[in-house]
């Protein structure tokens, strides 16, 4: 029952109000005493929310004496609760971006594993079109379920995949060197992209970043897409890459990373 009122407090109901409707639905009609007595509240305090809640139009009361009262169904009830939040949500949705109109998408920081595995749940669950991912296989086993339910959604999934990473919902490029790269920055990483516009990048085990800013979101894409393009054509031509490259691309890396910083990517 608690649960209950706090639900209808959240749509503007106080808890006598709440108690008085339930009350009600259970026996109508009613007199004001009978409310009081199957509300478990005072009398006065039935009768202040039975005045208030008939104000509303929620609930209708007799011509008879003593006076009784009618509540409307609890399916009109949560029907009038939906137009008004639908009618709140299209209000801001319009107002909104005309408050301040250089508003930058903020990004947050998120700290903890499993605070990180949640949020990126979120995004897949309200991911309508693509994902993206680079992700190693231990943090993909967290968030296969969601994967599975965007899959069954139409989703497109395309995954560069770390540590020998499966899967049967998504397009899979293997990329090797998780140890070493696991050790280099002291977590495992991982790149997520929904829909071309919302991203979560980072050291997973620490802490790592969420964002709706487009110009993020961009970068992640061309950092994902191109790491697919090196990965699909490596796997085509390896041996004439290592040829020219060395083991590891070696060779490419030694001409490309700057040496004093001890950086060891990809």
């Amino acid at each position: 029952m608690d649960e209950l009122i706090e639900k209808f407090k959240q749509f503007g109901f106080n808890s006598y109000e709440a108690k008085v409707y339930i009350a009600l639905l259970k026996k109508n009609p009613a007199t004001g005493y009978e409310i009081s007595q199957l509300a478990n509240i005072p009398q006065s305090r039935a009768y202040d929310a039975l005045k208030s809640l008939e104000g509303e139009n929620i609930i209708y009361s007799t011509k008879e004496k003593p006076q009784k009262y009618n509540p409307i169904s609890p399916k009109e009830l949560t029907q009038r609760f939906k137009r008004k939040m639908n009618a709140s949500i299209d209000y801001l949705e319009k107002k909104l971006p005309n408050v301040k109109e250089n508003y930058n998408e903020p990004v947050h920081t998120i700290y903890e594993y499993e605070n990180a595995i949640s949020k990126i749940k979120e995004v897949i669950n309200n991911t309508k079109d693509s994902l993206y991912f680079e992700i190693w296989a231990a943090d993909y086993r967290h968030l296969e379920k969601e994967i599975a339910s965007a899959y069954d959604r139409g989703v497109d999934i395309k995954i560069v995949g770390y540590d020998n990473l499966t899967s049967v919902y998504a397009t899979v490029y293997n990329h090797d060197g998780a140890k070493e790269l696991e050790n280099s920055f002291g977590s495992r990483l991982i790149y997520v992209l929904s829909d071309n516009c919302e991203s979560v990048m980072g050291k997973i085990q620490k802490q790592v970043l969420w964002t709706k800013c487009d110009e993020i979101a961009l970068v992640i894409k061309e950092f994902i897409v191109h790491d697919m393009y090196l990965l699909d054509v490596f796997g085509k031509f390896p041996e004439q890459l290592k040829y020219f490259y060395g083991a590891g691309f070696k060779k490419l890396k030694d001409n490309i990373l700057d040496k004093k910083s001890g950086f060891n990517i990809h």
